[in-house]
């Protein structure tokens, strides 16, 4: 007579659906994983292996990052007929990329974003000097800032969607910034068509760290047509007036009645021209910082192109945007999409704190101590409207 052991059987059987329970809990950690693809890009000067990260969500959508600067060299998104385009501007070769960048396209800019006066701050009654590389001002981190570092890059295991972690080390004095700070960025592609950024920074010692995200912007897909028929609204009703040298003037003036007047979307190129307003003199175009409204992760701003049908709309938890209008590109480098990259051919919409911030007191602070974490977060989410 055969004896059954009931209680091995059930432990059997619990092993099972434990199993199976496990199996279906990572089946999407592990898709997630597999739309995470990497290849060779290029090597830089330097002798650094170059990769490029894909990212695809369900719907097809791409993002193309290197562990050169962070950078995005590719983002698709769909029009109204469904079909998938690039709409960042970038270069064609990747040594155009390694060799200075100098729009800055696509990439992480630190350790400060945007322009700092005369190339210097007090901090803790020491003057620190840092890299002048626009005129008399600092820009973007200095010459050699975040944009053109070689970033550590690894697809986020878990992750809900597909996700990646680039981390880059700045060294004490590095481009005149005082203090060891340890930076980490997060790229998440969401189901819904949005790309999540997600920033982190701590320091050994006080500094000051205002990252952000240098892409520009065609939601038509082509890169010879300008940006100017654009639709733009902004969430903001005061901006930031600047001198010669777009440093804010510490004024915060009221958009009303003003061509920087984005509170009802309208055309880019509506008021981009007026001849009579000088601060579009002085930046040739738009090249301001927008005053936020309100506080904590909301929409700031939604740009919309009638002929794709392309809507982006930006969250943040920034107090402050920077609207650029493509003003500097100068027809030097091929597009993607054929032609050159022309005057006003793309925009940037650059979430951030204020220019200038560590010499002007009455903006919004930017100091990082030992033991605080530097946090903030940013999405560009696109869909379409018919």
């Amino acid at each position: 007579m055969k004896i059954i052991n009931y209680n091995l059987i059930i432990v059997a059987v619990l092993c099972i659906l434990g199993c199976s329970k496990k199996e279906n809990i990572n089946q999407p950690q592990k898709e997630n994983m597999e739309k995470i693809q990497v290849s060779d890009y290029g090597v830089t000067a330097k002798g650094d292996s170059i990769k490029k990260y894909t990212l695809t969500n369900k719907n097809g959508m791409k993002v193309e990052v290197i562990n050169f600067g962070g950078i995005i060299t590719s983002l698709t998104a769909p029009d109204k007929d469904g079909h998938y385009e690039d709409v960042v501007l970038g270069f064609t070769k990747p040594e155009d990329y390694f060799n200075g960048n100098p729009y800055y396209f696509g990439a992480l800019i630190g350790r400060f974003g945007n322009r700092i006066a005369n190339a210097k701050f007090i901090l803790e009654g020491k003057t620190y000097d840092i890299d002048k590389n626009d005129g008399p001002n600092s820009l973007h981190g200095g010459k050699e800032g975040f944009h053109t570092k070689f970033w550590n890059i690894e697809p986020v295991k878990g992750a809900k969607f597909p996700t990646i972690k680039l981390t880059y080390t700045s060294a004490d004095g590095e481009e005149g910034y005082p203090g060891k700070l340890s930076t980490t960025v997060f790229y998440t592609l969401t189901e819904d068509n949005a790309l999540e950024i997600s920033y982190e920074a701590t320091t050994d010692k006080a500094t000051f760290v205002n990252l952000t995200q240098h892409s520009y912007f065609n939601l038509s897909g082509n890169f010879t047509k300008t940006i100017t028929d654009h639709e733009l609204q902004i969430n903001a009703d005061k901006f930031l007036p600047v001198s010669e040298t777009l440093i804010p003037t510490g004024e915060q003036k009221p958009v009303k009645g003003s061509p920087f007047d984005f509170t009802v979307s309208k055309p880019i190129g509506k008021d981009i021209n007026v001849t009579n307003d000088d601060q579009l003199k002085k930046g040739k175009g738009y090249d301001h910082n927008w005053i936020l409204n309100g506080n904590g992760m909301r929409s700031i701003a939604k740009v919309y192109h009638p002929e794709s049908g392309r809507v982006m709309e930006v969250l943040t938890d920034e107090p402050g945007v920077q609207f650029y209008s493509g003003n500097f590109l100068d027809g030097k480098f091929d597009t993607k999409t054929g032609g050159k990259n022309e005057f006003r051919t793309g925009f940037c919409l650059e979430t951030q704190h204020f220019p200038d911030s560590p010499n002007q007191p009455s903006f919004p602070s930017t100091e990082l101590k030992p033991g605080q974490k530097y946090q903030t977060k940013t999405i560009y989410k696109f869909s379409v409207k018919k």
